[in-house]
Formats: C-alpha cells, structure tokens, sequence
C-alpha cells in the first residue's frame, strides 16, 4: 500500500574512487545511488530502504548550488568543502558533479590520491511504499520519492554500487591529431590493508569497543562483515540506554521541546487548512497522524513503545510527556487565531489599542494643551506654564473557557471537530471584544458611560451631543462636524477634532453610503461636502437604529480605549491532559478591558 511520510533527513553513504576528476576546474563525476538497499530502523523495527533512483523519483530543484559538506556537518563555513555543480539521472543512477573549494586543497589531494573516496548523499523522504520480503520476511522500504539536500565527504561508505564515474562510462571527449587516445583508469586495488583501514574508520564512526574491532581484524573479516557489526552494536546499545531522536528538517533542529510543539503543531493545523503554505520546519511533520505525533513524544523522553498497542501509546503520551497535548495546544491556537482575526471589528478601527501590565485600574492621564509661548524678555528669563488634567479609568478582566479533544477522537485521528470547535471559540473571542465594546457605547440608556466629571460622555456639557435628533443627512452632519471642529480643551482653547469615521446601524448604511459617495458635480449647487471625507463604519450590533456617530481619528485625539494584558493580545491558550475530559483540554483565556479616556473624540445624533 502506498504512504506518503515526511522522514526525518537521512543520509547513504557512497563508495568513493576518483576516475572522473578534472584537475583544472577541480571537479569531479560520482555515481551517487544506484537503489541499492541500506539497512535501517525505526519505532517498528529494522528494514531494508531501497532509492527508487528516477526522474519522477527524484527531486532534484534544489541542486545548482548545494553544498558538499564535511561528514553532514552545517555549523559553519568550514565545514563547506565545495559545491554541486549539477546532477542527472542516467539508466538508473544518479550522477552528481561536485566541485571541491581551494580551501579545501588538502582534501582535493586526498581526493585525486584515492585516500578520500566515500561519499554520503543527504536526503529527505517524501513517499514511500513498504512491503513484506516473502521469503526472508524483512521489511523493505521503496522510496518512491525523494528530495536531495546535500552532499558530504564521509570515512565510511555503504552503496557498494556508488562511486565516482568511471572514465570508461563517460561520452568519449574529441583529441587533438596526433593525440595518443585516452587510457582508462586502472580499477582501484582492494587490499587487505584497505579493508583494515575501512573497518578501523567504522570502528571510530560507530565507537566499536577496541577489541571488537582488533577481532574483526585478526580474523580477517570484510566490510560488510565490519559494518553488520557496528549496526549490531548500535542496535544494542540503544536498547541498553534509550537516546531520543529529532526528526529534523534541513538546517532546522527539532530535538527542542519548544521547536517540536510548535513545527508538529504547524504540520496538524496545515491537515485542517489544506491552503497553509506550511514551513520548511514544519514539513518532516506533514503526514504524520496522531499515533506518529505520540511515538515520537515518547521516544525523545527515551521511552520505548515497540509492541505498545495504538491505545497505549496515545495514553502514555498524554499522561507521561507534556508536548504531546501541548501540540494540540498550539493547533487549537492557530485555528482560534486566524478565526479570531478573520471576524469582522469595525469598532476597533474607532479605538485605539494599549496594552495593561496587571489587572489593577488602569488610569489615562489627560493633559491640556501645552500653555501658549511668550517672548522672552531682553535678560533671558523664560516664564513658568501651567498644564491642567483630568482622569479617566478603566481595567481589564479574565474571560474564557475550555475546549476539549477526548482520547477516543485522537486514537481515531479525527481532528476535524476539535479543529472546528477551536474556530468557533476564535470567532467568540471576536465577538465578546466587539460586543463589549457596543455596550459600553450604548450603555446608560445610550448616553454612555458616566466620565470622570460625573456627566455621561454623550451630553449637552460635553459639547457632543445633538440638541435635536436628525435624520442622517447633510445638515446634521454638518452641525456634527462643526461641533467637533469648536471642541476645547481643558484650559479652554479649540482643539480642532478632525472628524474621521461615520458609525451607523446596517438601517443607515444606504443612506450613509449615498451621504458619503464622491460624485463628479456639474454646478456648485450639486457639490457633496462630505465626499470621500469620512469613513463609513457599519456595526450590526447596535441597538438603536436610528442613532449614529461621528468619530475623530484615534491616533490623533484620545476617545475609546480597549486593552489586553501586556504579552497576552487577543485570546490565549493552555493546555493539559484531561481530567474532566478523557483527552485533551485547551483553555480559552481572553484577558480584555475598554473604557472611554476623552469625550472630545466621539459625537452622537440620536436621530429621528
């Protein structure tokens, strides 16, 4: 059956021999996979991986320019040795052209002298089909696709198969007349000193014990006879001390907690938003279900989950790790976020945001306008002003909820209604701020909240409210633009209040719009003042459908206000393993405040 799986980046080592190197341009062919199968292991066991070597196979956009690296090693530049120069599929082998850098010159010598001569290609697993060997019974891995990542000068080789082209196998090249043809290169000479050599470097690679690797000497065993060893050694000392694994993308390391959560929670929240463009991170995680997701928690705590049941495992993961339910988290919190930011807010684009750094009563601190300059008399002495305030507050509390996936719906790897209810608690959120903000407008019977001045914020005092209730029209907002343009300030000087938005009712949006359109009049009469000068802001949520509003710009002059806890915007996450639920729990936790700090700012026509 065939699976698609992103893998964690792997590597197969190439036996290297340098027949096809060109001294001046210091490049050089090799065979780099001829399908060859490698020996490898997973949570399920060991298995045979075989490179199905293809153009559809092999995903070969990222060559022109990779780096040929130092045994994998990405920490620095000194690690580069060179460069791929290009790379092709020819009658089932994928050959590569490598150029080696002048700084590495010493390894250009051991290249052209045969003492370096294995090769080990990076790659990253895209799709794969396993099967059953009916005869020996191993499983045996076919990568169908795969993508190229690096290439790396390594001490060990493994695809016997793969090694530097031969001259025999390259297009003839023309010659000079008179010019002697070309001569093959001789086949290089396998010795027992080359084997010696071969088994000691994969005694250092796999930290076989000394004696091990003397025994393997003295009587005479092969390479692969040297390499079945150290894998055996591998396999046991695994089993004796577990290590965890990082499935790792190209130059991203996933063996931290906090990276894993939020690359594996990318990958689920992408199962759900097929149009997600989803990280280079994220991408080892793409394919995995919630069974991969909970193997893979355990084992980077080093606990071992062979012959663990689907239930089990899952169990585990929630009750003994704390990123597996924290990926859940993350996911819950991506589909409640772009929820949240897809509601509509028309409110807010009146307000103007801050943040409040503890739940304490948040005062706003208003002064008047700075006092009016003096000429400074001829000994230099400049005069003291003074600057009158007044006081508005306000504070910010805890709203939320709680949202739970159960275990029966992770072990069926259903996301979709878990996803689906994190969305509908994002655009909750949306609604609650948006709400709150339209009942603080319309609180007290419509006037407002009561300010500092004990007078509610729409109010005759004020200078802010219609004396007589207008149909939306030209002549009331005109009276309202006036009355905003001789707003004062606290020490009694006109402060010009720019009006920006008009607020309506969805009963006044026609009306509004028609107010608001730019027309291409033919006389001076047909002129329409308000053209294109104000913003139309249509809010479904108000009560009264013939009252509407006129509002200055809140980066400008200081009206209505809203708040979130500082580090806390908008709705948060946190999550455990259930108690109440049987699974998962996420809680929703909107830390969220709005008051009014100046009345100055808003107008209000109660219309007729």
């Amino acid at each position: 059956m065939s699976k698609k799986k992103a893998d964690r980046l792997k590597t197969r080592a190439l036996d290297f021999r340098p027949a096809s190197l060109d001294d001046e341009s210091r490049t050089v062919q090799l065979i780099a996979a001829t399908g060859e199968g490698v020996r490898r292991e997973d949570f399920e066991g060991p298995f045979v991986e075989r490179l199905s070597v293809t153009a559809q196979a092999v995903d070969l956009s990222r060559v022109e320019g990779m780096p040929l690296l130092d045994n994998h090693k990405r920490q620095g530049l000194e690690d580069v040795l060179g460069v791929v120069r290009s790379a092709r599929i020819e009658n089932g082998l994928l050959i590569i052209t490598v150029q080696v850098s002048e700084r590495a010159e010493p390894v250009w010598r051991d290249i052209k002298a045969g003492i370096i001569r294995n090769v080990s290609i990076g790659y990253s697993v895209d799709r794969f089909e396993d099967r059953v060997d009916r005869e020996t019974g191993q499983r045996v891995r076919t990568v169908t696709r795969f993508t190229l990542v690096e290439v790396s000068l390594v001490p060990v080789g493994a695809d016997g198969g793969a090694k530097v082209r031969s001259l025999q196998t390259m297009p003839k090249q023309k010659r000079a007349p008179g010019q002697a043809p070309q001569q093959p290169a001789p086949a290089a000479i396998v010795n027992r000193a080359e084997i010696n050599t071969e088994i000691r470097a994969l005694g250092e690679t796999f930290d076989l014990p000394a004696d091990a690797v003397n025994d393997l000497i003295d009587r005479s065993a092969s390479v692969d006879e040297a390499r079945a060893a150290a894998i055996e050694h591998m396999r046991g000392r695994n089993q004796s001390a577990p290590r965890p694994y990082a499935i790792n993308a190209v130059g991203f390391d996933n063996s931290d907690p906090a990276h894993l959560v939020t690359r594996a929670g990318e990958a689920l929240f992408a199962r759900s938003n097929p149009g997600h463009a989803l990280s280079e991170a994220a991408r080892p995680y793409a394919y995995m279900d919630t069974l991969d997701l909970a193997r893979h928690c355990l084992q980077l705590r080093g606990i071992q989950t062979t012959g663990l049941a689907r239930a089990e495992v899952i169990t585990r993961a929630l009750h003994t790790t704390s990123d597996f339910p924290q990926i859940f988290a993350d996911t819950a919190n991506r589909e409640l976020r772009q929820a949240y930011e897809a509601a509509p807010a028309t409110m807010k684009s009146a307000a103007r945001q801050t943040s409040a750094r503890d739940f304490r009563a948040r005062s706003r601190l208003m002064l008047s306008g700075a006092p009016t300059l003096e000429k400074v008399n001829e000994h230099g002495e400049f005069k003291y002003g003074t600057l009158a305030e007044s006081a508005e507050s306000y504070r910010i509390d805890t709203f939320g909820r709680i949202v739970g996936i159960t275990r029966q719906a992770i072990i069926n790897d259903d996301l979709g209604a878990f996803t689906d209810l994190a969305g509908k608690f994002g655009q909750a959120a949306a609604e609650f701020e948006a709400q709150f903000l339209v009942d603080l407008l319309e609180s007290n019977s419509g006037a407002g909240p009561v300010m500092a001045d004990d007078v509610a914020l729409f109010h005759g005092n004020h200078g802010n409210l219609a004396e007589t209730g207008g149909a939306l029209g030209e002549a009331p907002l005109s009276a309202a633009r006036l009355a905003m343009r001789k707003q004062t300030g606290l020490d009694g000087r006109p402060i010009n209040a720019t009006p920006r938005f008009l607020l309506v009712p969805p009963e006044l949006e026609t009306a509004a719009e028609k107010l608001l359109a730019a027309i291409q009049p033919t006389k001076a009469s047909d002129v329409n003042p308000f053209g294109g000068k104000l913003d139309l802001l249509v809010e479904a949520r108000l009560a009264s459908t013939k009252r509407w509003y006129v509002v200055a710009d809140p980066a400008r002059l200081e009206g209505l206000e809203y708040a979130y806890l500082q580090g806390s915007e908008g709705p948060q996450t946190e999550t455990r393993a259930g108690f109440e639920v049987d699974g998962v729990e996420v809680k929703v936790r909107l830390d969220f405040g709005a008051g009014f700090t100046d009345h100055r700012a808003w107008y209000q026509d109660p219309g007729e």
